[in-house]
């Protein structure tokens, strides 16, 4: 279990299990919970998976959306509470479909998650394991996402891969 003002790093690919296993760590600890979504609903497919993610959390949660103000939403919260971030590649597709200064916008973050005030949870995806991707925009994704990724574990007190439903611990 991790201690207070501790920040811990939850990385793997799709449908590993990531977020399930976030939310069971976060429960763990007591209430009230919060829930940082950086997801936007496009299209029908993202609004099922958001109300999927949704409907697996109970009483005790406030769910609060930060597509873009993800750094200035973690500063605003108060101390002492566990918070779960899902997750930073949306972040990071947000601010790169928003024509944003991702470099800047992955720095400010960083210096914030680097001080956690709380029990803090972050999610992220692992996308450096698979194919090269065949456009300019899905390889520079590819990149900004595994330096970002990079850049958490680092500061992060714990990192979990999650592959098939099982948290390995890496750090």
């Amino acid at each position: 279990m991790p201690d207070r003002n501790k920040l811990t790093f939850i990385i793997g690919g799709a449908r590993s299990g990531k977020s399930a296993h976030a939310e069971i760590l976060a429960t763990a600890l007591p209430s009230p919970w919060t829930y940082i979504a950086t997801a936007q609903a496009y299209d029908d497919e993202m609004r099922e998976r958001i109300a999927l993610h949704r409907s697996r959390r109970g009483e005790g949660w406030t769910t609060i959306d930060a597509p873009l103000d993800l750094a200035g939403t973690l500063d605003a919260l108060p101390d002492n509470q566990p918070v779960l971030v899902d997750c930073l590649t949306l972040w990071l597709t947000n601010h790169m479909l928003a024509d944003r200064d991702v470099g800047a916008e992955c720095r400010r973050l960083a210096d914030v998650l680097s001080r956690p005030r709380g029990t803090w949870f972050v999610v992220s995806n692992e996308v450096g394991q698979g194919i090269v991707p065949d456009n300019a925009l899905a390889r520079r994704f590819r990149d900004d996402a595994g330096r970002l990724n990079q850049q958490v574990a680092a500061i992060a007190d714990i990192v979990l891969l999650m592959v098939a439903g099982l948290p390995l611990k890496v750090k």
